[in-house]
């Protein structure tokens, strides 16, 4: 998301901010991952994502924000919000530590799949694809 996005959401208070030392504008990770959620569950049409810097040949590529994060001693649950959708990835609690995964943090979620079902309209009928 744009700089001028961030501060229109802060202006509109649809964002809360606090300000540095040096004045500058502050957005805490979890305040972006409430509203990542909000925009999601309403429906809105405005995507909320972390923007291109890596490179990688996926083509099934969300970015977006994480959401939640649920460590145990060996798995995590990571959700993460790209736009409209809510993804869910289940790792090692040691990969997700060591991504520093937490509420707010932006982040890609690259899927990869050797099935994929296609619910037709209509009756309820499946298709392996």
């Amino acid at each position: 998301m744009s700089v001028d996005v961030l501060r229109r959401w802060v202006d509109d208070g649809t964002l809360t901010e606090h300000r540095s030392a040096g004045g500058q504008r502050l957005v805490e990770g979890t305040e972006l991952a409430r509203l990542a959620a909000t925009l999601a569950a309403g429906g809105g049409d405005e995507a909320v994502t972390a923007g291109a810097g890596s490179r990688i040949s996926a083509r099934n590529r969300f970015e977006g924000l994480v959401t939640r994060v649920v460590v145990d001693e060996v798995m995590a649950q990571i959700e993460i919000q790209a736009g409209p959708h809510r993804l869910v990835s289940l790792m090692t609690a040691e990969a997700a530590l060591a991504l520093g995964l937490k509420p707010g943090v932006a982040a890609a979620a690259v899927v990869k799949s050797t099935n994929v079902i296609v619910e037709l309209a209509g009756p309820a009928r499946l298709r392996v694809v």
